[in-house]
């Protein structure tokens, strides 16, 4: 398997010897179209060469909303009458993996990691992505005797009397020098919802066994701000980052992300 170059590697919070600097992004844009192009613009820059430090980020959306993969089939995955009947819209990420639903209480995370010698493998990037956020929560979920584990390729789960239930999924794009990795971390977020809008999913991890929605997913109910903290400690972002490509993110919202044909192109 092939490492991640030693001056590009995101460690877990504590280990920053031989790191690019990872910085915090403390302002954002206001919608999720806008947040999912935040995602694509820092991942373009970071291709490019323009952007030399891992930019860390969380965001959280108004309102529900459902946000399919960028090769997900909406009508495998969606319940389309239902999001209308709800008021609940569908946008597409930049990122493949299954449909998820956001809304208030759903933090959501981001990473982008330039690498200008080349992204390493996938399963090293899953690694070096959920191993130090794994650590980071299960230290802050220790103390409520609860033990956070990955299981399938990206998820992170809680086990509550040997039962794993799920408290992120995530997905990521790779180009050739940079890395977008980012999901969901369920805090107090309407999983009853989930049903409601979601079909089963066409393809599930073993370890999910056919379980609904609601028997698989869980909140962690440690509030925004602690949340917050466990990302920006995983990742080590010590420095700040107040702007954000704002040119490229119109130009990305108006031909993509707010564009039906991107969001119904399957």
């Amino acid at each position: 398997m092939r490492q991640r170059p030693a001056e590009t590697t995101v460690a877990a919070a504590g280990d920053s010897a031989g790191q690019a600097q990872a910085v915090w992004m403390e302002s954002g844009p206001d919608t999720v179209e806008e947040h999912l192009a935040v995602d694509e613009a820092l991942l373009a820059e970071a291709h490019e060469g323009a952007r030399a430090e891992t930019v860390v980020r969380t965001w959280m959306a108004h309102a529900p909303v459902v946000v399919v993969g960028s090769s997900s089939r909406i009508d495998e995955e969606v319940d389309r009458g239902a999001c209308d009947s709800l008021g609940v819209r569908i946008v597409r990420r930049p990122s493949g993996g299954a449909t998820v639903v956001l809304g208030p209480g759903c933090l959501m995370w981001s990473v982008v990691v330039p690498h200008p010698a080349g992204a390493p493998a996938i399963e090293q990037i899953h690694a070096d992505m959920l191993g130090p956020l794994r650590g980071a929560l299960a230290a802050a979920v220790a103390a409520e005797g609860f033990t956070v584990e990955r299981r399938g390729s990206s998820d992170l789960v809680i086990l509550r009397d040997g039962n794993p239930l799920k408290v992120s999924g995530n997905a990521l794009r790779v180009r050739r020098h940079g890395v977008l990795y980012h999901g969901t971390l369920l805090d107090d977020f309407d999983i009853g919802l989930v049903g409601r809008v979601l079909r089963h999913p066409p393809r599930e991890p073993d370890y999910r066994a056919r379980r609904p929605h609601g028997e698989f997913l869980t909140n962690l109910g440690l509030g925004r701000a602690v949340l917050e903290g466990i990302v920006r400690r995983a990742f080590a972002a010590t420095a700040t980052l107040t702007d954000w490509p704002r040119d490229r993110v119109a130009r990305l919202v108006s031909e993509r992300y707010a564009a039906d044909d991107w969001t119904n192109r399957l």
